[in-house]
C-alpha cells in the first residue's frame, strides 16, 4: 500500500528492551577504549559524548550533525577529539559490540524487509542521526540485517536535524525523493516517530519496546507488536 517504509532501528527493528542498559554498556566500554588514548578523566569523555549528542539533537539544519558534534564534544573535553576520530572509528568497529547485550533479535524484521523488497518497496533506516556509518552498521547487523538491504541511512555525517525535529524527516524526503503521502513510518517512539504524521506520512507504532514519555493516547495511531505489524504487512494492509 505504500511506496516508501521508513523504518526506525533501536527499539523497532532492533530490539531493545532497556535502553538505559544499551547506554550504560556503551559508555562503559567507550570509556574503557579511549580513556588511555584520549588520556582524560572517563566523567569527562562521557559528559563530552553527551554534549555533543545533546547538541546534535538541537540542530537547525545550518550544519552537518557531525560538525555540532565534533565542536561541541571538543569544547567539553579541551582538546580537539577530532584528532582522535580514527580511534573513535575502531571503537565503533569492535568494542562498541560490548552493548550488544542489551539488545535482541527479532527474525520479522529481516522478514519484514525482505517482503517489502520483494514488492518493489523502497526501504529507509530514519534513526536518530546521532552515531556515524560504524556505529549504526553495526546495530543493523546486530537486527539480523544487512546495511545494503536500505537504501538509505540516516547517520550523524549525512544529517543536518534530528528527531522530533520535522525537518528531519523533510530531509529525508529531500535527499530521497520521496512524497510523504506515499510512505509510512514504523517505529518505537511516540514523540519522535508519531511526529512524521504531521507532515502527511503515515505511521505505525510498535509498541514492543514502547516509548511514551508523556503517557500519550495511542490509539490515534496504527499501533501493534511487531508480529502484527509484519501480518498486516503480509495481508497487504500496509
Amino acid at each position: 500500500m505504500h511506496k516508501n517504509y521508513l523504518f526506525d532501528l533501536d527499539g523497532t527493528l532492533l530490539p531493545m528492551p532497556d535502553t538505559k542498559s544499551f547506554v550504560e554498556l556503551y559508555l562503559q566500554s567507550l570509556c574503557k577504549s579511549l580513556v588511555p588514548v584520549l588520556k582524560i578523566q572517563p566523567e569527562l569523555l562521557v559528559n563530552s559524548v553527551w554534549n555533543g549528542t545533546h547538541a546534535m539533537l538541537s540542530n537547525d539544519g545550518t550544519r552537518l550533525n557531525y560538525d555540532v558534534f565534533w565542536e561541541t564534544a571538543s569544547k567539553t573535553a579541551g582538546m580537539d577529539l577530532l584528532e582522535f576520530s580514527e580511534h573513535f572509528d575502531s571503537y565503533y568497529q569492535n568494542e562498541f559490540a560490548a552493548a550488544r547485550r542489551a539488545t535482541g533479535v527479532n527474525p520479522l524484521a529481516l522478514k519484514s524487509v525482505e517482503k517489502i523488497r520483494q514488492n518493489g518497496g523502497r526501504v529507509i533506516v530514519a534513526t536518530n542521526p546521532v552515531f556515524p556509518s560504524a556505529a549504526t552498521h553495526a546495530r543493523i547487523r546486530w537486527a539480523g540485517l544487512d546495511p545494503e538491504d536500505f537504501e538509505y541511512i540516516t547517520v550523524y555525517d549525512n544529517s543536518a536535524f534530528c528527531k522530533p525535529n520535522l525537518s528531519y524527516y523533510e530531509e529525508i524526503c529531500s535527499k530521497c525523493g520521496i512524497n510523504p503521502e506515499e510512505s509510512i513510518m514504523i517505529g518505537n517512539d511516540v514523540d519522535e516517530d508519531m511526529c512524521s504524521k504531521k507532515i502527511g506520512f503515515d505511521a505505525f507504532l510498535i509498541t514492543d519496546c514502547l516509548i511514551n514519555r508523556s503517557g500519550a493516547d495511542i490509539s490515534a495511531y496504527s499501533n501493534g507488536s511487531f508480529r502484527e505489524f509484519y501480518n498486516a504487512l503480509e495481508a497487504g494492509k500496509i
